[in-house]
């Protein structure tokens, strides 16, 4: 008894700790290439629960029926060269649970891939998300417009980020519409997904590069596609150009806030699929001199006085 009371504490600890967690984003799916996905970590899930559910019966049931007793005491079992089809059994039924979770994973890798199923007819929204430093930049061709460290979507219309980077590698992720898909220097990779449901989730980087790694976040806003024409057009109507020089300066600046431009980087700084290296360009590293921290502070200084002239900001 006195071996089960630290056991029954650990028990209700973790039961405690887990009932104030709340639910993981990846289970929470508001798209259909994140519920593809969170199907198949549930059935994982199943069947490795199923796995120990039978593991453990079979060791409780050995443990019980062999063990030592005094009606059996001084008994020596008989010596056995093997059994072939207890061999056979263990060693294909591991295979079989890989070859099932093997063709589910495929199944799922190849659906989420592509454009969900239904909105294949419809055209899609490009937006490059590129990254530098500790940021994100979203440039939104079709509209002219660009934002920084948030990214507004509409509803019910497939999405396709194109994203690249402009120094290290980076992992675009936002768990409640798509998986996680790195950015680089070097070439363009797509992601396709649509968000089902109007929205804030918050979106981040998965991949380790640097000391500001954990502050590189960012909010994906899924609204109506009439919210979303109205919230262009106040960004086209109140948001400042982004020119070049400052398109620089912001690049050498670590950290920045939210920004709204109403115009792109991509008329003078095209992504690698348009010829341009960015392997090849300036130093964009996270060492900032005075007059870089100015600027980067000057700039976001202008999106807050923007901000307030125009409210429409995605809430």
């Amino acid at each position: 008894m006195k071996k089960r009371g630290p056991l029954l504490a650990l028990f209700l600890s973790v039961v405690l700790l887990l009932s104030g967690c709340s639910s993981l984003t990846v289970l929470d799916p508001k798209g259909p290439a994140a519920r593809t996905l969170s199907d198949t970590i549930i059935f994982s899930i199943l069947m490795m629960i199923g796995v120990l559910v039978v593991v453990y019966v079979l060791y409780i049931y050995m443990l019980t029926k062999y063990r030592a007793r005094k009606s059996n005491e001084g008994y020596e079992p008989p010596h056995e060269e093997g059994n072939i089809w207890l061999e056979i059994t263990w060693t294909a039924i591991p295979i079989i649970i890989v070859a099932i979770l093997s063709v589910v994973t495929v199944k799922t890798t190849v659906a989420v891939e592509n454009v969900p199923e239904g909105y294949e007819s419809q055209k899609p929204l490009v937006i490059y998300a590129s990254s530098s430093n500790w940021k994100w930049h979203f440039s939104y061709p079709e509209e002219g417009i660009e934002t920084v460290n948030y990214v507004n979507i509409p509803t019910h219309r497939p999405i396709e980020f194109r994203l690249y980077s402009f120094g290290t590698i980076t992992s675009f992720w936002i768990p409640q519409l798509h998986g996680q898909k790195y950015a680089m220097s070097d070439m363009i990779t797509k992601l396709n997904m649509v968000a089902e449901e109007p929205g804030s989730m918050m979106g981040r980087n998965a991949n380790f590069n640097g000391e500001g790694f954990a502050h590189m976040e960012f909010e994906a806003l899924a609204m109506s596609a009439p919210e979303y024409e109205k919230w262009v057009d106040d960004v086209k109507a109140t948001a400042p150009e982004l020119t070049e020089d400052e398109f620089n300066k912001l690049l050498n600046t670590a950290h920045v806030g939210r920004m709204t431009f109403s115009s792109t980087h991509l008329e003078f700084s095209p992504p690698p699929e348009e010829g341009h290296h960015h392997g090849s360009g300036g130093d964009h590293s996270s060492d900032e001199s005075p007059d870089t921290e100015h600027d980067g502070h000057h700039g976001q200084d202008e999106h807050d006085n923007h901000d307030e002239q125009g409210s429409h900001d995605g809430h």
